[in-house]
C-alpha cells in the first residue's frame, strides 16, 4: 500500500520497522526525530510516541530496532541508544498496549552496553535475545533478567540478530567479524530455575542429517587443513559437528575423592587453620579411584544400545555429538584406555539418548530419555535398497571385521610367544631335539596364517602385487561401502563372502596351533624353563 509518508513524520528517516505477525496491518515504525509511530490501518493513519516520554529514555535517543510480539498483538518491543551524546547505556523497553505506555526491560544488562538488536523466539514467548555492543545476551523470562552468551563469541559489537525457523539457529551480524552461528537454540526453551539447580539435565535433540561427510580439501593434511592448498583466498568456515548433537548442563563438577580433599584443605587453609594427615587408608582409596565419567547411551527404537559415548564432566553447559555410526570393530590391545574409532552408519530411524554420571564405579542415572530421529538428506542418485537391509550388512562387515582383526592380533600374539618359548627353552633342561623341532614347526605354521591375513610381506615392501588374501578383500569391502549410502554391491557382497571362508579356515588351523602351544608350555614347565607371560600361574611341584 502507497503510504501516507506526511502523516507519519514529515520525510525524516524510518530507522526501523516491524509488522505483526498476528494482525495484519499493525505497524511500528521508528523515526530519526525522536517518535515510534503505529497504525492499525496499513499506513492510511498514524499515532505518534515521542522517545522522551519513555520513562528513563533522553530525548535524543534513537530507535536502533522495533518488534511485534510473535504471539502478543498488544506486545512490541523497542530498542533505543543516545551513543552520539556520550551516553553507552543499554535501552530496551516493552509495551503490552501497542505502544502507548512503555516499561524497560533493560534489568540486569551491564552498565554502558549500547543496544542494537532484539529478536524474539518463535516457539517460546519469553525468549528473547539481545545484540548489544559487547556481545549477545539473552532473556527466558521476557527481560526480567539478562545472561550473556559465551560459547567462543569475542566480546564484540553485535548490529543484527535473526533466528532461523527451519533449523532453530541463531545468527549474529557483528561489526567488523562476520557472522556467528549459534546451532539449536531450542535449549534455550528449556531453560528453568529448577533445571539449572538439579544435577544434570539432558536437552531435547533435533533431528540429525543422515548422510556421509564430503572430506574436507586438505583431508587430515596437517599444514593445510581444510582449505588444502587452496590459500588464504579460499574461505572456508566450520560447519556444525556431524551427526546428532546432544546439549546438557551440569549444575557442578563431577569430582574425585582427591579433588573435593584438596577443596576442603584449601578452604581450611583459607581460614587461617592447620591441614592434618588425612590417613593411609584414604589416601590410597584416592589412588585407586578412577576418573569420572558422563555416559550418554544411545539406543534405537527397540531398545538396543547402539553407542556410548562420555562426555566432559565440568560444571556448566557442554554439547556432545553421536556421528550416527557404531562403535569400532577393531580389536583393542591390552592397557588401552580410549579409542575414537567408529564402525559404519546407523540407520535412518527413531533413536534416544540417556545420560548417567559415574563417581568411584557408582552410575547415576541423570536424566529422562530424549527421543530424536536420523533423517535422510536427500534421495540418491542410484536405486537405494532398504535402509534396514543397507544396514544389516554394515553390521555384518563389522562382524567379520571384529573376528578377523581378533584372529590377526592372536597369530601376533602367538608368534610372540613362540619368540619367548624359544628364550625360555635356551634356558630349560629340555633336551635338544624335540621341542625344538616343534616349535619350529608351529611358527612355520602361524607364518602361512600372517600371508593368508595379510599378504607375502616380501612382496608387499617393494610393492609388488600377491593373491588376494582375507584382509584385501575386507578391504575391498570397505573401500565399496565407506561413501556410499545406497546399498553394497555385488563385488562387496562376493568378498565378504570369501573373505568369511578364508577366516573359517584360518581361524581352524589357528585352534589347533593353540592347543599345541599349550601342550608345548606344560612340557616347558615341567623342564624348569622361566615363566612366560600369559602364561597360568606355575606350581611349586
Amino acid at each position: 500500500n502507497a503510504w501516507d509518508v506526511s502523516a507519519m513524520s514529515n520525510y525524516n528517516t524510518i530507522s526501523a520497522i516491524s509488522e505483526s505477525p498476528i494482525k495484519p496491518g499493525l505497524i511500528y515504525a521508528g523515526t530519526d526525530d525522536g517518535f515510534i509511530n503505529i497504525t492499525n490501518n496499513d499506513g492510511k493513519s498514524w499515532s505518534k510516541v515521542e522517545v522522551k516520554k519513555m520513562p528513563g529514555v533522553p530525548a535524543t535517543a534513537y530507535v536502533n530496532d522495533i518488534k511485534a510480539d510473535n504471539f502478543d498483538v498488544n506486545t512490541v518491543y523497542a530498542v533505543l541508544d543516545n551513543h552520539k551524546y556520550g551516553d553507552y547505556q543499554p535501552y530496551i523497553y516493552r509495551s503490552l498496549d501497542q505502544g502507548k505506555t512503555w516499561k524497560s526491560i533493560t534489568s540486569n544488562l551491564p552498565d554502558r552496553t549500547l543496544t542494537w538488536r532484539l529478536v524474539q523466539d518463535h516457539v517460546k514467548k519469553g525468549l528473547l535475545f539481545a545484540a548489544t555492543e559487547y556481545g549477545i545476551y539473552f532473556s527466558i523470562n521476557s527481560g526480567r533478567n539478562w545472561t550473556k552468551l559465551k560459547g567462543n563469541v569475542p566480546t564484540i559489537s553485535f548490529r543484527d540478530l535473526a533466528i532461523h525457523k527451519r533449523e532453530n539457529d541463531l545468527v549474529g551480524a557483528s561489526f567488523g567479524r562476520g557472522f556467528y552461528v549459534f546451532d539449536d537454540i531450542s535449549v534455550f526453551r528449556s531453560l528453568s530455575n529448577d533445571q539449572m539447580n538439579s544435577e544434570g539435565t539432558l536437552f531435547p535433540v533435533r533431528k540429525a542429517w543422515w548422510y556421509i561427510p564430503r572430506p574436507h580439501l586438505g583431508f587430515n593434511d596437517p599444514w593445510n587443513g581444510p582449505k588444502g592448498t587452496q590459500g588464504d583466498n579460499y574461505y572456508v568456515a566450520p560447519n556444525p559437528p556431524f551427526g546428532a548433537v546432544f546439549t546438557y548442563h551440569l549444575s557442578k563438577t563431577l569430582e574425585t575423592k582427591l579433588e573435593k580433599r584438596k577443596k576442603e584443605e584449601k578452604s581450611i587453609l583459607d581460614k587461617g587453620k592447620s591441614v592434618g594427615f588425612p590417613g593411609w587408608d584414604k589416601v590410597e582409596s584416592e589412588r585407586r579411584e578412577l576418573e569420572p565419567q558422563i555416559i550418554l547411551e544411545v539406543k534405537d527404537k527397540d531398545g538396543n544400545t547402539v553407542r556410548r559415548l562420555n562426555g566432559p564432566v565440568k560444571k556448566g553447559f557442554h554439547r556432545v555429538a553421536w556421528d550416527l555410526r557404531f562403535p569400532s570393530p577393531n580389536t583393542i590391545a591390552l592397557g588401552v584406555e580410549s579409542s575414537k574409532a567408529s564402525g559404519f552408519l546407523a540407520a535412518p530411524g527413531r533413536y534416544s539418548v540417556k545420560m548417567y554420571s559415574k563417581v568411584d564405579g557408582k552410575l547415576d542415572e541423570l536424566s529422562d530419555s530424549q527421543s530424536f530421529d536420523v533423517v535422510p538428506l536427500r534421495s540418491g542418485a542410484l536405486p537405494t535398497d532398504d535402509f534396514e537391509n543397507i544396514a544389516s550388512f554394515w553390521r555384518e562387515y563389522e562382524r567379520t571385521v571384529r573376528r578377523a582383526s581378533a584372529i590377526q592380533m592372536t597369530v601376533a600374539n602367538s608368534l610372540k610367544k613362540i619368540t619367548s618359548m624359544n628364550t625360555a627353552l635356551s634356558q630349560s633342561t629340555a633336551d635338544v631335539g624335540d621341542l625344538d623341532r616343534r616349535l619350529s614347526t608351529l611358527r612355520s605354521s602361524l607364518m602361512e596364517m600372517d600371508e593368508d591375513l595379510s599378504g607375502n610381506r616380501s612382496k608387499m615392501g617393494p610393492g609388488e602385487k600377491t593373491k588376494p588374501t582375507a584382509g584385501s578383500r575386507l578391504f575391498v569391502v570397505q573401500r565399496v561401502i565407506e561413501y556410499a549410502t545406497f546399498g553394497p554391491t555385488q563385488t562387496a557382497k562376493e568378498n565378504l563372502l570369501l573373505a568369511q571362508k578364508d577366516l573359517d579356515k584360518i581361524e581352524s588351523q589357528l585352534n589347533q596351533n593353540n592347543k599345541d602351544l599349550d601342550a608345548l608350555s606344560r612340557r616347558l614347565e615341567k623342564a624348569g624353563a622361566p615363566w612366560i607371560e600369559g602364561e597360568g600361574i606355575p606350581k611349586n611341584n
